[in-house]
C-alpha cells in the first residue's frame, strides 16, 4: 500500500490513537479522522482531514471511509455509555463494502476468544477478569469478531496486554494461541498496526501482540 493513500483512523485520539497518529504521518500516510467534536482538537500537520461524528453514526462511517485505502481504529469505550464495538463494527463494515475498501485493523484486549487459542494461565486470568468485570463490553468484543468472521473483509483483530504510553521501541512478540508477554509499548503498537497495511500475515485473523 502506497503511502499517498488515505487512512480512515477510528479512536486517534486516545491513548493508543494518538501514537498511531503520529506515526502515520512520521511515515508520509494521508489521515482522514473521526472525533465527535473537532473543534476541541488543534493538529498542525495537513495530512489530517477531520470528520465530525461517532462511531456509531452510520452517516459519519460512511464519511470518513469514503476516498480511502484502509481503515485502522483504535476505537475505545466511552465511559457511561451502551457498548459501542459491535454498532462500530456494523457500520465499518457496511460503508467499507460500500465503498469497495478492503483492509481492516483493529484492536482488542485479551478477553476476546478464538478457535485457535490455547491462553496460558497469565492471558486466561486477564480474560476471566473481564468477563466477570466487564461482561457487557466483553461480550460485545466476541459479537465484534464474530461479525468480522462473517463479512468479506480483510480484516486483522490485533488482541493487546496493558498498553504503556511510551515514545519506546522495545520489539514485538505475536502469537495466535496466546499472549506472549504482559505489556505493550503504544510506540510499537502503532508500528504493528501500521506495517499491517501492507503485511498478510494476519489476515482475516486475530493476533495477540506483546513487547518482548
Amino acid at each position: 500500500m502506497q503511502q499517498h493513500i488515505k487512512i480512515a483512523v477510528i479512536g486517534g485520539t486516545g491513548k493508543s490513537g494518538k501514537y498511531l497518529v503520529k506515526e502515520l504521518i512520521s511515515k508520509g500516510y494521508s489521515i482522514r479522522l473521526l472525533h465527535r467534536k473537532p473543534e476541541t482538537l488543534a493538529f498542525n500537520s495537513s495530512l489530517i482531514e477531520i470528520v465530525k461524528g461517532d462511531a456509531r453514526d452510520a452517516s459519519a462511517i460512511f464519511k470518513l471511509i469514503e476516498g480511502t485505502g484502509a481503515v485502522v481504529s483504535t476505537l475505545s469505550q466511552p465511559v457511561g455509555e451502551p457498548s459501542i464495538f459491535s454498532d462500530a463494527t456494523r457500520n465499518i463494515i457496511s460503508a467499507m463494502q460500500q465503498h469497495h475498501v478492503s483492509r481492516y485493523i483493529v484492536i482488542a484486549g485479551l478477553n476476546v476468544d478464538t478457535p485457535f487459542d490455547q491462553k496460558g494461565a497469565v492471558t486466561q486470568a486477564g480474560t476471566d477478569w473481564m468477563k466477570a468485570n466487564y461482561p457487557v463490553t466483553t461480550l460485545d468484543r466476541q459479537v465484534e469478531y464474530e461479525l468480522l468472521k462473517s463479512s468479506s473483509i480483510n480484516w486483522t483483530l490485533v488482541r493487546l496486554p496493558l498498553i504503556g504510553q511510551t515514545d519506546e521501541r522495545k520489539g514485538i512478540l505475536s502469537s495466535l494461541t496466546d499472549c506472549p508477554g504482559t505489556g505493550i509499548s503504544a510506540t510499537d503498537l502503532a508500528d504493528f498496526l501500521i506495517g499491517q497495511l501492507t503485511d498478510q500475515t494476519f489476515s482475516r485473523q486475530a493476533p495477540f501482540i506483546a513487547n518482548e
